[in-house]
């Protein structure tokens, strides 16, 4: 059985953790934080999340995680069998990550500190999102799913990259990054009425408590004295 290492509060935990129910594998979970001793000990990085095969197999980064589990368990596909599809969707997930998801990311040490974030940080941020949404702009379907007719990684990735980018990014910016790309909001709302999305949006809701607290303690243990 898969062990999957981390916190619910984490988008590329249950990016993974939706990827693992929608393909249907037994799995566990056991809770871990960033940085910890356990955690380094089974990700090079001491990131989340981090998958624990039953031979003993541990793996880290969520896009190879989940490239693993494609391709160890190929039912139920995430992946179109043409490769030049399979390479669109891997490319839609690429700018999402790079483009959506990290710049907005961050802002989250400015947000959990109460601290005012640079107008410099804002302005860079909203440019490298500009980029973003001319490029899933050019390369999102949404007909019904983001890549096309067939239900993909990408789907998956893209929803959970979004709620760092709607929390953080569209909250500070006071810009709805969504409405910039025709179609991606109703096909938000879609996903977001998935059974399994709202198994993990349930658990998700529950960490927070705890999450924040960690991240508050962090924060405050770095502050200089």
């Amino acid at each position: 059985m898969i062990t999957l290492h981390g916190f619910a509060s984490s988008n590329y935990y249950n990016l993974v953790k939706h990827v693992l129910l929608y393909k249907n594998l037994p799995f566990r979970e056991n809770l871990i934080y960033s940085g910890s001793e356990e955690l380094l000990a089974i990700s090079p990085v001491g990131k989340v999340p981090a998958i624990t095969t039953a031979e003993g197999f541990s793996l880290s980064e969520s896009s190879v995680i989940c490239d693993f589990i494609e391709e160890t368990y190929p039912t139920t596909s995430l992946y179109p069998e043409n490769t030049s599809e399979r390479a669109v969707v891997r490319q839609i997930m690429k700018i999402a990550e790079l483009y959506f998801e990290l710049p907005c990311r961050r802002f989250i040490p400015y947000v959990f500190s109460g601290t005012d974030i640079p107008k410099s940080l804002k302005t860079e941020v909203r440019q490298v999102l500009a980029r973003g949404i001319t490029a899933l702009n050019r390369l999102c379907q949404f007909s019904p799913w983001i890549a096309g007719e067939q239900f993909t990684m990408a789907d998956i990735y893209v929803y959970y990259v979004n709620t760092i980018v709607n929390t953080f990014g569209a909250s500070q910016l006071e810009w709805d990054v969504q409405a910039e790309i025709p179609g991606m909001k109703p096909w938000h709302d879609s996903i977001s009425q998935l059974d399994i999305t709202q198994q993990v949006e349930t658990d998700r809701q529950a960490n927070m408590p705890e999450f924040i607290e960690k991240v508050k303690a962090q924060i405050e243990a770095a502050s200089p004295k």
